[in-house]
């Protein structure tokens, strides 16, 4: 169904290749799951296999032959939301390839039952949770009767609760006719999904074959590279001396949410958790001053924030740029770069990152500054294990140093491993 020779692609205005020398045979039916590090070239393959990539975006060489329709969910299921109701979202795809009229709502009702969607065709879509909104997503990416399913880690943003449900959704939901290839960087969840693993390098494959093969060397190997192989745990890193407060959170009530009281002092992680909808990410906008409450008083020293979407807060068109932004020293700035691994990609527009790289980018322009706060919003979602534990030993040395940190998180591993008290909502 799908075959690559010498395929590669290189952004424009990049120097190096994205992918390159890709020779792959994909049958119909199959199960696949890319794998490799943060920047292997995994978005850019499955987005290439969408037909995403436009000729005036790069430069393409090699073939790439596709038999039938595709259809790709992405990790932010808002990204690709276009209706404000519910039904008319599964059928627009319907109705764009001209389905007859009398064909499409019921063919709209059989997938919305099939995704396990509890709202009727009426609903809002920005009144769904993230988890409910990526079943809706998926529900009108299958309704065309779509031959190929593309997911770009499908489950970075959604709750356990809901990222079991979508897991659930793609077993029993997706025909056996229809062939999946699926980008995750958990995965001990998603390997009982999958009958094949390609373990991509940016000198092209490296390997190919059954979910075993991560349970020798390969394996091994990966995990050193920072795929998230399972059975290899996280080690809790030591908390820090606790000072002066520098976030005080009181009586606050926002989008018709009331949250806890909330003090925050330095040298102190917090975890901000709970499901989808619960208004993690409103309180943090909140609690930085980015969201005026209803009610309440919250008082913040000097902070920085890291927005759940990097590209909400990226501004110029180069890495080196977005964080020289307001002045930064250009010691400070080399600093940075070294540390979260951007030196090789200083020239390069944040827009064409890779989804690790961009949120490494995002930390590291919100702590440019030194703030004594930094309140971060789903920090580690797209990470692998190394860029993780890049991110995380960061955070924890800035703890040290008496900054507080506010982190809005579905990631049970930030809670063990960094946060000194949880707050759910």
């Amino acid at each position: 169904m799908i075959k690559l020779d010498g395929f590669g692609w290189r952004h424009a205005g990049r120097r190096a290749w994205a992918v390159r020398g890709i020779d792959l045979r994909i049958e119909r039916g199959e199960r696949v799951l890319l794998l490799g590090p943060s920047g292997a070239g995994k978005s850019t393959l499955l987005h290439a296999l969408a037909g995403l990539l436009p000729t005036d975006s790069g430069e393409s060489e090699g073939s790439l032959t596709v038999d039938g329709r595709a259809g790709i969910v992405f990790q932010d299921p808002q990204s690709q939301l276009v209706m404000s109701r519910s039904g008319d979202e599964v059928a627009f795809g319907l109705e764009n390839l001209g389905v007859p009229r009398e064909r499409i709502w019921p063919r709209v009702a059989e997938v919305l039952a099939q995704v396990r969607f509890r709202y009727g065709l009426d609903r809002r879509t920005e009144r769904l949770s993230g988890g409910e909104q990526q079943r809706l997503v998926l529900a009108a990416t299958l309704a065309p009767h779509t031959d190929l399913l593309l997911l770009d880690e499908p489950t970075a943003n959604l709750d356990p609760a809901g990222a079991a449900i979508v897991r659930e959704v793609l077993r029993d939901a997706v025909g056996a006719h229809t062939t999946l290839v699926l980008i995750e960087h958990r995965l001990a969840e998603v390997l009982p999904l999958v009958d094949r693993v390609v373990v991509l390098s940016r000198e092209g494959i490296r390997a190919d074959g059954p979910p075993s093969l991560l349970d020798g060397r390969l394996g091994d190997e990966l995990a050193a590279e920072g795929v998230w192989v399972p059975g290899r745990p996280l080690d809790r890193l030591p908390p820090a001396h606790k000072g002066e407060p520098v976030l005080e959170a009181n009586g606050v009530r926002a989008r018709g949410l009331s949250f806890p009281d909330l003090s925050l002092r330095e040298g102190e992680a917090v975890a901000l958790t709970g499901p989808n909808g619960s208004g993690k990410s409103t309180f943090a906008l909140v609690c930085g001053g980015l969201l005026k409450p209803e009610a309440g008083l919250v008082s913040t020293r000097q902070m920085g924030f890291v927005f759940q979407n990097p590209e909400h807060q990226f501004v110029t068109n180069s890495v080196r740029k977005e964080l020289e932004v307001g002045g930064t020293r250009p010691e400070r700035v080399a600093e940075l770069l070294e540390r979260l691994r951007l030196t090789h990609l200083e020239k390069a527009n944040p827009f064409t990152l890779s989804g690790g790289e961009a949120r490494r980018l995002s930390v590291a322009t919100a702590i440019a500054k030194a703030p004594r706060l930094l309140i971060l919003d789903e920090p580690t979602f797209g990470q692998d294990r190394r860029t993780w534990t890049e991110l995380i030993e960061l955070l924890a040395q800035l703890r040290g140093q008496g900054r507080g940190i506010l982190a809005a998180t579905h990631d049970p591993d930030v809670v063990a491993v960094l946060a000194d008290r949880t707050v759910e909502l």
